[in-house]
């Protein structure tokens, strides 16, 4: 697999850049995981809209959703272009904005929750509920023997060690440092990303989803007091394998 990070903001894209959004590509299939602000314009630098096979969203803060509307648009043009000729899903869990996933012929919603397993293209995908104000859901992507995870939003809880055991990438949210307490807004910080991938026994951890206060790298060196593998800090347009 290979995974490109379009956006690892939280909250709102420093200047030119994004929020969450992560473009996901194994055997000529391109999943793009979430859909932030500044996504669509950023993605453009890596592939044409048009190609995309299949778009995840984790929750509905913006954040992580709001270019969906945009990329609605661009579907609708490139399809009146004649440069695509099929809807392109967009798989979310139900909620108030999951009806606004339905773009006439050009997009659709499909729907998950806990329980689902999806096969996209040569992905299997599955879920965990988090802890957050919203219904925000961990994904685990299986490919090739491989095991990529990301947390999205979420406060810490012990069955996430379980869900993530023994990935071989783990995209981390990592939106506090260590001495600040996210439980309250849903969300880990750099030393609950760290016991995290050790508990889970991560090949490699990335943090993302990262605050616009303090020194960034900070938060590397707080993960790494308590997880010894290889820890990245997520960048614009960053390339990863798996």
């Amino acid at each position: 697999m290979k995974i490109t990070v379009i956006g690892h903001w939280g909250g709102f894209p420093r200047a030119g850049e994004a929020t969450s959004g992560y473009l996901i590509e194994h055997d000529n299939f391109k999943l793009l995981l979430e859909c932030g602000s500044g996504v669509v314009s950023s993605l453009q630098k890596i592939t044409d809209l048009g190609k995309l096979d299949a778009v995840l969203i984790t929750h509905y803060h913006y954040d992580h959703c709001c270019d969906i509307g945009p990329l609605q648009y661009a579907r609708q043009i490139k399809t009146q272009l004649g440069e695509i000729s099929r809807p392109l899903p967009i798989y979310a869990p139900k909620g108030d904005f999951f009806s606004l996933l339905k773009w006439e012929d050009y997009t659709y919603g499909e729907s998950f929750d806990e329980k689902s397993i999806l096969n996209l293209g040569p992905f299997k995908i599955s879920f965990i509920k988090n802890v957050h104000p919203v219904d925000t859901y961990s994904v685990k992507i299986e490919c090739s023997g491989k095991v990529l995870s990301f947390t999205s939003d979420t406060a810490y809880f012990d069955q996430l060690a379980d869900f993530f055991g023994k990935s071989d990438l783990l995209l981390a949210e990592c939106s506090f440092y260590a001495n600040m307490d996210g439980s309250e807004a849903g969300h880990l910080n750099s030393m609950q990303a760290g016991i995290l991938a050790d508990k889970a026994a991560i090949k490699k951890l990335v943090l993302t989803h990262l605050p616009h206060f303090g020194n960034i790298c900070d938060l590397a060196d707080q993960a790494k007091e308590y997880y010894s593998g290889e820890i990245v800090l997520a960048s614009y347009l960053k390339e990863l394998t798996v």
